[in-house]
């Protein structure tokens, strides 16, 4: 019994550590990296991580629709590769597009040339699908996982802005219970927010009960949502 009620407490002490909106430091720490848009209007800039995905992706596009709110999908270009009619399908509804490397990298663990070169592989893959690079490469970059060197932001701000995020939905921790992933997503968003979800498999399950009823909220409310 003791046991059990110290396994429970150590999981709702972990459940207080996941953090839904950006430390106010990092900011700081980093303001070479876009964090959220200055902004007094109740606008919301939504971003998608991961994809383009069979399922996600084309569910999240079906609800963006419902509320004519765009947004910016951050695409690993090997799924770009792999799923090249689903990315069509995301310019077609006008949204706008940002690198996300080719890999998902860590940018932690790799050199910085080999960390540019996978970020250009992804760029040159948006160009091969869409052959319109001119208007479809937005020059947004966000690193997978939130990770990159000193040295990689240097080289990658050459072509790139770098976007990072305000809100962070935490849809893709299958452990956490969607009505509060919602509940914390809503309280912490913020006019300017720049909230990530993910298109992808493993946040499926928080993903399809949290996007339309976020969206209903924050349109109730009066915001719109827009692309970067």
């Amino acid at each position: 019994m003791i046991l059990r009620c110290l396994r429970v407490g150590l999981s709702n002490f972990k459940s207080l550590l996941v953090i839904f909106r950006t430390p106010f430091f990092l900011p700081w720490i980093l303001p070479e990296l876009i964090w959220r848009v200055p902004t007094e209007k109740k606008e919301i800039f939504l971003t998608f991580d991961d994809g383009p995905v069979p399922g996600p992706t084309e569910f999240v596009l079906d609800a963006l629709a419902k509320f004519n709110a765009k947004a910016t999908f951050f695409c690993i270009g090997d799924n770009i590769r792999k799923h090249s009619e689903i990315f069509v399908k995301i310019l077609s509804a006008g949204h706008s597009i940002g690198n996300h490397t080719f890999g998902h990298l860590k940018g932690w663990d790799y050199s910085t040339k080999d960390y540019v070169n996978n970020i250009e592989l992804c760029t040159n893959q948006i160009a091969t699908v869409s052959n319109r690079q001119s208007t479809v490469d937005s020059g947004l970059f966000r690193p997978p996982y939130g990770r990159i060197t000193k040295a990689q932001i240097r080289s990658v701000k050459q072509t790139h802005k770098i976007i990072m995020w305000d809100v962070l939905t935490q849809d893709y921790r299958q452990s956490l219970n969607k009505e509060y992933c919602l509940a914390k997503s809503v309280k912490v968003s913020r006019p300017g927010s720049i909230v990530v979800f993910h298109d992808s498999l493993k946040a499926e399950r928080n993903l399809s009960y949290v996007l339309p009823k976020y969206l209903e909220h924050f349109s109730r409310e009066g915001y719109i949502f827009s692309a970067l």
